[in-house]
């Protein structure tokens, strides 16, 4: 039996579809697919096998507000990041880059409409 340390954290995400999750998420984070014994759950985790689990969850649901909790990813390029997400299936929800307090951004959505945001720090 598997034990889990106490407040193990696995961040959970609806989709429509199993696989076409899977390929965005696995390309965007670079994570790799794990089994979870099939049925509507497929586990996603980092491919360095330290970091936090994803686990898919498919269920006939539809997305139609705005996500309580989303997914950030940091990084030095913005423009760049926001490409690689685009050509993994992701779609862009801002025309401009929100900037605040030194951070921009932009919010973009996955292939299931969960928000996503690509975030540049501030460069000091």
């Amino acid at each position: 039996m598997q034990r889990y340390p106490q407040g193990e954290l696995v961040i959970v995400l609806d989709t429509s579809d199993l696989d076409r999750s899977a390929d965005f998420w696995t390309t965007v984070l670079g994570y790799r697919r794990d089994s979870y014994g099939g049925g509507p759950y497929l586990s996603l985790s980092p491919s360095g096998g330290e970091g936090v689990e994803l686990l898919l969850q498919r269920t006939t649901d539809r997305k139609t507000e705005k996500n309580r909790v989303h997914l950030d990813l940091r990084t030095e390029d913005l423009e760049a990041e926001v490409a690689r997400v685009e050509a993994a299936g992701g779609v862009l929800l801002t025309s401009e880059a929100v900037v605040e307090h030194g951070w921009r951004w932009h919010v973009l959505a996955d292939p299931d409409g969960n928000e996503l945001c690509v975030l540049q720090p501030p460069s000091s």
